[in-house]
């Protein structure tokens, strides 16, 4: 079943759950669009998310979600707000979210996890997940090894719920080709990063814009926490740190509110520009609607 006919949306479009952006009134407005909204909890507190999903309430009536990282240390906290109030749907990353399933499937919310590996995926559907976000190295933000048009089609083989498709989808081409692997849907984040309601500085909009096809970097896959971001003087001070042997302690102090930086203050040297690989294909700024519409548009007219 594809996503859109399964959470009753417009569009099989989920918004990726960008730590720091994604707010309740993006996805509120993202929701608006047609697609599927989702507040991304990382960044916040357990009451900071709670006011972000009773703004989106207020904000639209559609459906909308909330992504938790589960390394959080109020996640058990977020896990009971997700259910007191009532959302439709919850993806995770960084964690195993078993013990919340039982309770959330009680409340009607839908779990969709993020994973970076077929063995991962195998693992969480035989807990009763109700589908899964099968994300490539594209992708901006933490990342896994291998690439969407490996591990999507591999992932919807070795799973029986749907599969949503993410990393490096910003066209209907691309789109297209998802749902060619056998996804249900797309997950979509750097696209959105250049919209006229994403919150993130002016600046960091306009270095999307700027990025051409070479211009992401990975850092932290020696210390064995890969994040794909713009390259700028931090991201290449550190990859210099990591391969001169710095700890990881020594690079977590260096990188401290280096994404708050960026999406904030606009700092476009010393912040943490998370983007994926398709930020070379973001040209402008648009409101949130047309971005999906165009999207939408080119993948009806190719399938």
């Amino acid at each position: 079943m594809r996503i859109d006919e399964y959470f009753g949306i417009k569009y099989p479009v989920i918004q990726g759950g960008m730590a720091n952006i994604a707010t309740g009134e993006f996805a509120a407005a993202v929701s608006r669009a047609g697609a599927l909204g989702v507040i991304g909890a990382g960044g916040m507190n357990a009451e900071t998310l709670r006011g972000h999903i009773r703004r989106c309430k207020e904000l639209t009536d559609r459906p909308f979600g909330v992504n938790i990282m589960l390394m959080n240390p109020e996640a058990d906290k977020m896990a009971e707000i997700v259910a007191a109030e009532g959302v439709a749907m919850v993806t995770t990353g960084a964690g195993n979210p078993g013990k919340y399933i039982e309770n959330w499937k009680q409340c009607g919310i839908k779990i969709f996890p993020v994973v970076s590996s077929v063995a991962l995926a195998r693992r969480l559907a035989a807990l009763g997940v109700d589908g899964i976000i099968a994300e490539g190295c594209e992708s901006g933000g933490h990342i896994g090894e291998l690439t969407t048009m490996v591990l999507v089609p591999q992932v919807c083989d070795a799973v029986e719920v749907p599969v949503v498709a993410a990393g490096g989808i910003a066209s209907g081409r691309q789109m297209a080709a998802a749902f060619a692997l056998g996804a249900s849907g797309v997950q979509i984040g750097t696209c959105l990063l250049a919209s006229v309601e994403c919150p993130v500085h002016e600046n960091y909009k306009e270095a999307v814009i700027r990025a051409r096809d070479n211009d992401t970097i990975v850092t932290g896959r020696i210390a064995g926490t890969p994040v794909r971001i713009l390259k700028n003087p931090m991201a290449r001070e550190y990859v210099r740190m990591e391969r001169r042997g710095a700890d990881k302690m020594e690079l977590e102090r260096f990188t401290l509110g280096s994404l708050r930086k960026a999406v904030a203050d606009g700092d476009v040297r010393n912040g943490s520009l998370m983007a994926g690989q398709v930020a070379s294909m973001v040209d402008e700024i648009r409101p949130v609607s047309e971005i999906i519409e165009k999207m939408v548009r080119e993948y009806e007219n190719i399938r």
